[in-house]
């Protein structure tokens, strides 16, 4: 007898689910919880990896390893094939998200008590806008991944679908939906008829009239946020002694981004920082830099970011703590900053909500749904980009981070029971 699951692998957290006692279940995956930070921590302490928010927790005690995150941006590029140094010895990517994927599986087939053999794969729409055959590419390799791990049945959901498949369970009548699930690395959009009487059908093809997605989510509004507020206090905008040359602007870029941070701690880009220090009209500032460098501090900087991200959600100010850099150092941010920081990104969004309704061949009065699932859904910028386009009084929210797996999950029981 096939035991399925459905396995939303996403850029900052991850959830699985399969049928236990006859109804869709997420799995408990740790601390009594069914939602797992998507995190890797190699321990080279203790010569082992370890996952979710043990991961976080032991880099945040500065115990000597390598913290990697945000794994699933890089799917769909040539550098998921390529190895990375751990310590002594290389690992692919690939087999970083291997790791990941094995770990949620065993812990999903503890909960349940038995093997799982089958699963539908949560997806974006687009891995990356615009190019068909990266997205191909990112599917092949989650698909290699899943099955070297033990799934001997692999399928794929779009994210926004199954997110639509969850929100059903709950209405009571008929209504023209459109699903926004905002997560960490990309935005999904579908436009779909739901009904109480069409929960229990497998194949929904004509209930489902666009989907369109793009390469922005929480993550990408982390950076700007860090590039705003954060990575002034350690020199950004400032200026060198010879030629009053800038500060050079890449190097903090890729700080500020989750996926590159890893590839700073070099001696290359050590040297490179203190030849900057030498030679900055601002050292204090420069020599903040050097400290994130030296003690690769990359990742708490980004984390700092991140939950300012979140409180700025609800509060006007939320300054960023700083003082795992130099004590009593914060960084002030505040919602107007920030807002001015992503109207590039607002505008973006606005506009593939309205490409979604375009490719629907529905008007934006037509939706009698806006259900809005994924972490970064409740960044109040992102709701204004939507909003701008479809009324925001149709706007309904489930459970943000979990929706999609639940979804999943009641997919596998459909496709595999």
């Amino acid at each position: 007898m096939t035991t399925a699951c459905g396995l939303d692998f996403g850029t900052s957290n991850s959830a699985i689910g399969l049928m236990m006692e006859g109804r869709p279940t997420l799995a408990t995956l740790e601390n009594g919880a069914a939602l797992m930070p998507s995190a890797i921590f190699f321990d080279f302490e203790q010569n082992r990896p370890l996952f979710g928010a043990e991961a976080i927790d032991t880099y945040m005690m500065q115990v000597e390893g390598r913290l990697m995150r945000a794994l699933k941006s890089i799917l769909a590029t040539p550098l998921v094939k390529e190895a990375t140094l751990l310590k002594t010895q290389r690992i692919t990517f690939e087999a970083v998200i291997g790791l990941f994927v094995a770990e949620m599986k065993a812990r999903a087939e503890a909960a349940a008590g038995k093997p799982i053999d089958a699963v539908v794969h949560g997806r974006p729409v687009h891995f990356v806008d615009g190019d068909d055959a990266a997205d191909r590419f990112a599917e092949d390799t989650l698909r290699i991944i899943a099955e070297a791990k033990g799934f001997k049945h692999v399928s794929f959901q779009y994210e926004p679908l199954a997110a639509a498949r969850d929100f059903e369970t709950r209405i009571e009548a008929e209504t023209l939906a459109l699903i926004c699930d905002i997560g960490g690395g990309t935005s999904d959009f579908s436009v779909i008829r739901l009904a109480p009487e069409r929960r229990a059908k497998a194949e929904r093809k004509d209930d489902i009239l666009a989907n369109f997605g793009i390469r922005l989510g929480g993550t990408d509004l982390d950076r700007h946020l860090s590039m705003e507020a954060a990575m002034p206090m350690l020199g950004l905008g400032t200026n060198l002694h010879t030629k009053n040359l800038p500060m050079p602007r890449q190097l903090y870029a890729d700080l500020a981004h989750w996926p590159s941070i890893n590839q700073l701690y070099t001696p290359a880009t050590a040297r490179v920082v203190r030849e900057l220090e030498a030679d900055a009209v601002e050292p204090a500032k420069a020599r903040r830099l050097r400290t994130v460098i030296d003690k690769r501090q990359g990742h708490r900087l980004a984390f700092s970011v991140e939950a300012a991200k979140i409180a700025l959600s609800a509060e006007d100010e939320a300054p960023i703590d700083m003082g795992f850099i130099e004590p009593g150092l914060t960084a002030p941010a505040s919602r107007d900053g920030f807002e001015d920081a992503v109207q590039t990104e607002r505008a973006r969004m606005a506009a593939a909500v309205a490409e979604t309704l375009k490719r629907a061949g529905t008007p934006a009065e037509e939706i009698g749904t806006v259900f809005l699932t994924g972490g970064s859904s409740r960044v109040p910028v992102l709701r204004k980009a939507i909003a701008s386009v479809v009324s925001p009084n149709k706007f309904r929210a489930g459970d943000d981070m979990l929706s999609v797996a639940m979804g999943l999950t009641e997919e596998a029981r459909l496709r595999y029971s």
